[in-house]
């Protein structure tokens, strides 16, 4: 399967915090009191995650072929998409990325187009060969640094798309209400969900169906 993750949690929460020294700031030292800085970025984005299924698996089957195919499908498919919808590719990791939109719409849009992108990809492939992603679109405040992505709105981002099935998107109820009418997409809602890393219930909601071309 293929998508788009975000940054490993553990690896956010201890890459976002700062402190003071004089005019300048620094990372903190686990553990150490948080001050963020004046100067540092704050947007309101739409970030994408995106995984690529069974990517350790097919890696151990055959790490040469594997490579070869997420090369393909990224050249031809991925960076095209995510350019002709607006998007910022933040990052890549070996089994998925991060993507940032300025609109939540066309975050969302972008994210219809690659699953119905990636399921006609390659399709002589055996099925368990063949490219399969979740995504993650989360609506939130970010912190900006170096061209990075932190925060609560990129974690959400990445648990969102660990309970997306594979094939499918998964959002926040606020990214739906957004989006509305603007996109011809169904959702199915899946009421709240109690997450470990935030405070209240998450309300997500999972696409269901969409007649918007790749």
């Amino acid at each position: 399967e293929v998508g788009l993750r975000g940054v490993v949690i553990d690896e956010i929460s201890g890459a976002q915090g700062w402190k003071q020294h004089g005019q300048h700031t620094a990372p903190l030292e686990h553990g150490a009191d948080v001050l963020l800085p004046h100067s540092v970025e704050r947007l309101l984005v739409a970030a994408e995650d995106v995984h690529r299924v069974d990517f350790s698996r097919m890696m151990g089957e055959d790490e040469a072929g594997t490579l070869a195919q997420l090369k393909r499908f990224r050249g031809h498919v991925f960076d095209p998409l995510t350019a002709k919808h607006g998007g910022r590719i933040v990052k890549l990791m070996g089994d998925g990325a991060l993507v940032e939109f300025a609109s939540v719409v066309q975050a969302v849009a972008c994210a219809v187009a690659l699953q119905g992108a990636a399921k006609a990809h390659e399709p002589d492939l055996p099925e368990d060969r063949r490219l399969r992603l979740r995504i993650g679109v989360n609506l939130g405040d970010v912190i900006v640094e170096a061209g990075d992505l932190y925060g609560d709105g990129v974690n959400i981002a990445a648990r969102l798309e660990a309970l997306a099935e594979p094939g499918g998107i998964c959002i926040t109820a606020k990214v739906r209400d957004e989006v509305g009418s603007r996109l011809d997409i169904g959702f199915e809602d899946l009421g709240p969900v109690v997450d470990s890393g935030t405070v209240a219930p998450m309300m997500i909601a999972a696409q269901a169906t969409s007649n918007l071309p790749p």
